[in-house]
């Protein structure tokens, strides 16, 4: 079963305040991963995927210091909602409860040597985009007292920086020519998922599920099902693709 952050009946919709040169409200999840990043192996597939989202927040931390998102606060909000998500999962593991099925696949496959970095990444990077960003969307709409339109612009804003990443992700972990060449199962991998897909899907599902929040049985066999559906992406895109001498 999936953790959901949110009960109850909506609340109406306003626009949050505007709150310019917002004070560093990322730190804190910057720090954690951080700390994660040192205390890791780096061929551990968490520590992947940690770095590249280290990478992404540092980056949206930056973002958010010089006013490049509509609203700051909103921003913020969502963007801190997002990453807790994925710390939550990875604080349920260290302390031996199931995390959510869409992270599941990359606990147990984290050490595999028949799993390459690149793979790590992107499996990451599946489960955040296709499941907890949308949980996210929700808890912050809930949060701001806002619809979910209201934080669409800087949500593709959001979205627009990890495709951005994402490009870097493959040109940085992607093996070099004659291996890929040799792994023709990675080219089909590659080109089995898209990271602008799995982001639309989200936004799509983020509205859903504000639909259903005054039908909390329905938005949770709703959000089950999402958590099962991402998982199962999240373990095609595992798939071991050589193993060691």
């Amino acid at each position: 079963m999936t953790q959901t952050a949110w009960t109850g009946t909506g609340h109406p919709a306003r626009h949050p305040q505007h709150t310019h040169r917002f004070a560093a409200p990322l730190d804190p999840v910057v720090r954690r991963m951080r700390a994660l990043r040192a205390d890791l192996p780096a061929r551990d597939g968490i520590a992947v995927f940690n770095r590249v989202y280290l990478t992404v927040t540092e980056e949206i931390s930056r973002l958010l210091a010089h006013d490049h998102f509509t609203d700051p606060r909103g921003a913020a909000t969502l963007d801190v909602l997002f990453a807790g998500r994925y710390l939550a999962a990875v604080e349920s593991s260290s302390l031996g409860r199931r995390p959510p099925d869409c992270w599941r696949p990359l606990f147990q496959y984290r050490r595999h040597p028949g799993v390459r970095p690149l793979q790590f990444a992107l499996a990451g990077i599946n489960a955040h985009i296709g499941h907890d960003l949308t949980l996210a969307v929700v808890d912050s709409c809930r949060a701001l007292g806002c619809e979910p339109a209201f934080l669409e612009r800087d949500f593709d804003r959001v979205g627009d920086t990890l495709v951005l990443l994402e490009e870097r992700i493959r040109e940085e972990l992607m093996p070099g020519p004659d291996l890929f060449e040799i792994a023709d199962p990675m080219t089909h991998l590659l080109a089995s998922w898209s990271l602008e897909r799995a982001r639309d899907a989200s936004w799509s599902a983020a509205k859903v599920l504000w639909q259903l929040r005054e039908l909390p049985s329905l938005a949770q066999e709703f959000t089950d099902r999402l958590d099962a559906g991402v998982g199962l992406v999240t373990r095609c895109l595992l798939t071991p693709l050589s193993v060691p001498d």
